[in-house]
């Protein structure tokens, strides 16, 4: 009898263990946003004393890398460091900045919820993966995303819409495209992956083909663990006809760029024309989308995963083994 209730309790136990990791918790519960761009608002504008207070001591390190890495004001302990972060953020545009973020983005909690079934969907993948705690700053117009040992930063002054009326008098429009709400949760899990995993600068392994599957394998995890359709809609922001365009002329494309042998490329000029928004290349007479090189990475990225499922996140992205993605 005892030893039936053991054997009983036994599985009980294994089952429940089993569900839990079915589900994927990992005894996160889920991601809630710090609104520290509402104390920089209150410490800066308002001139509140308790709230730069709090920013030197509930936020210390956030309050270090905004004013060491994002503002390059001078180092945190600076005597006149508070006076020098007042008059910087006194000026009339960015106090008129501020407002506007705070009336765009009163409620927080679409982002939260996003990157919690993100974030539980990559620890999932990748148990031993740390989640970062999450606040919101304004950066002056200067980083996007601020990532860090513990910590990832939104600056909300960078994700107004991409009609913004101040974006349009300092950004081109192929800037612009990434400064809308919808760029947030993407962005955040993109530079997040790319702290976690930066690339690695060997000897043979920083050529275009090695940076393409790099950038590739990222956007890849992030349309994934945000559900997407693996079309670069969600990681690098296309549009239905930018996609279409792509997937006309996917394999024309690999083909230019062997015959004119361009993977074997290390020169940064080259790899930049194929991952940045700010493109030059044309294909037959036509323009190409911005990031046509990690869109062509993740595609890559895409079929060796179908065929190897049981690789998973992790290892692909400890893989530096960029020819064996490429002839898979």
């Amino acid at each position: 009898m005892y030893r039936f209730i053991f054997i009983l309790l036994s599985i009980i136990v294994l089952s429940a263990c089993h569900s839990d990791e079915q589900q994927g918790d990992f005894s996160f519960t889920g991601i809630k946003i710090a609104r520290y761009d509402r104390l920089q608002y209150e410490a800066t504008v308002q001139n509140s004393f308790f709230s730069l207070q709090r920013m030197n001591t509930e936020f210390a390190q956030e309050t270090r890398l905004l004013i060491e890495d994002v503002l390059d004001l001078g180092a945190v302990n600076t005597p006149d460091i508070n006076e020098r972060l007042c008059a910087y953020f006194s000026d009339s545009i960015l106090v008129h900045l501020m407002e506007d973020v705070e009336e765009k983005f009163k409620d927080m909690s679409p982002f939260e919820k996003q990157l919690t079934r993100g974030f539980k969907n990559l620890k999932r993948e990748i148990p031993d993966l740390p989640i970062p705690k999450v606040y919101t700053q304004i950066s002056a117009l200067n980083q996007s995303i601020v990532v860090s040992d513990s910590v990832l930063g939104i600056s909300l002054d960078k994700y107004m819409g991409t009609e913004y009326p101040l974006y349009k008098r300092y950004y081109y429009a192929n800037q612009r495209r990434s400064m809308s709400p919808d760029d947030i949760v993407p962005d955040c899990f993109t530079f997040y992956l790319l702290g976690q995993y930066p690339f690695l600068w060997m000897e043979g392994h920083r050529s275009l083909m090695d940076i393409l599957l790099y950038r590739g394998k990222i956007a890849w995890i992030v349309e994934t663990i945000l559900e997407g359709e693996v079309d670069g809609e969600i990681a690098l922001g296309y549009s239905p006809e930018e996609i279409e365009w792509c997937e006309e002329y996917e394999d024309e494309l690999w083909e230019g760029m062997e015959q004119n042998h361009y993977m074997e490329a290390t020169d940064p000029m080259v790899i930049r024309s194929f991952i940045s928004s700010n493109t030059r290349l044309s294909f037959k007479g036509q323009t190409i989308p911005p990031f046509l090189g990690i869109w062509l990475g993740m595609k890559k990225v895409e079929k060796y995963m179908k065929n190897h499922p049981e690789i998973g996140m992790k290892n692909l992205l400890e893989n530096t083994d960029s020819a064996s993605i490429m002839e898979d």
